[in-house]
């Protein structure tokens, strides 16, 4: 009898990679629908472009290099969707392109595909993207249109001088909350993005731990930095990172305990970031970070082999 050997996360579920990646791409379709409604064309064009050069970079290589094709487990579609939500409607059309492509060649498949990147691959090349064209990944259009009477304007497609991250006595909690709101086209929503984690956690795709305690820690961190904690949760892309990115089974802890260190970490570099870094938002590298520390997290805190015997000093 062969044993097979592969790395964690190990689960025994009736749901497999196929069903869990069909069950993020509908919890993601409340976002999606937001942003095609707040920024139009504009961001049909982003996610089309995004999904499809995703998709079509893993195809490439898993034929290239003669590996089973896995494009229907989904997972590339996620990668091009999550990347697509974390890009202005004002980004020219190879932005999404090379950030896939990126994604998914450099991040996912170089080491080993899915299951084997330590890194999630949508924030990675986000992350390479911000400081490969920061003019291009820095600046947002006000929506086109706005969510029950919002005071941002209607049909107004300029550029905007700031975001409600740089100045947040200036915006409403309203506005952030629904959307109106310049931004990330998938993270403006707040609501939206409520509605996607609901359907998460309805699921069982993913536990409640991580975005709670992120966010938790988020809004007390900038409560005790004398900040408003429930402006700062709304702001920036905290909900889209803690509801959808922070959570991904690859790049987290095993354990509950290492959720819980995980989360804390997460939100407490996000908190940190705003305060004192020169770079207004800091998910996606405190994501990223904390990517990196998990698997020393597991190793800390692994538990003892059943039987095992006891060692004295």
């Amino acid at each position: 009898m062969a044993l097979h050997i592969s790395t964690g996360p190990h689960l025994r579920a009736k749901a497999d990679t196929q069903r869990l990646m069909l069950d993020v791409l509908i919890a993601l379709c409340p976002a999606t629908a937001a942003s095609i409604y707040f920024y139009g064309i504009k961001a049909v064009l982003i996610i089309l472009v995004s999904v499809a050069a995703a998709v079509l970079s893993e195809f490439v290589w898993q034929k290239l290099a003669h590996k089973p094709i896995r494009i229907s487990d989904l997972s590339a579609a996620v990668t091009g969707l999550l990347l697509a939500l974390n890009l202005p409607a004002n980004v020219p059309l190879w932005i999404p392109l090379i950030g896939s492509v990126f994604a998914i060649i450099i991040v996912k498949q170089l080491f080993g595909g899915i299951g084997h990147n330590f890194l999630n691959p949508a924030l990675a090349a986000r992350a390479v993207l911000l400081t490969s064209w920061p003019s291009h990944m820095t600046k947002a259009y006000l929506p086109l249109r706005t969510l029950f009477g919002s005071a941002a304007a209607t049909g107004v497609d300029t550029l905007a001088s700031a975001t409600p991250l740089l100045v947040p006595g200036t915006t409403e909690v309203r506005d952030l909350f629904f959307g109106n709101i310049p931004g990330a086209i998938g993270e403006t929503c707040k609501l939206a993005i409520l509605i996607g984690l609901v359907y998460l956690l309805v699921r069982r795709v993913i536990s409640w731990e991580i975005p709670v305690v992120m966010v938790g820690t988020v809004a007390l961190c900038s409560w005790a930095f004398g900040a408003d904690p429930l402006k700062a949760v709304l702001s920036g892309g905290l909900l889209l990172g803690a509801c959808f990115m922070a959570t991904d089974y690859v790049t987290t802890p095993m354990l509950k305990l290492g959720h819980m260190i995980y989360a804390v970490g997460c939100g407490l570099m996000v908190a940190l970031i705003r305060q004192f870094g020169n770079y207004p938002e800091g998910v996606t590298y405190a994501i990223l970070l904390m990517n990196i520390v998990t698997p020393l997290l597991d190793r800390a805190l692994k538990r003892k082999v059943y039987g095992e015997v006891k060692q004295h000093g």
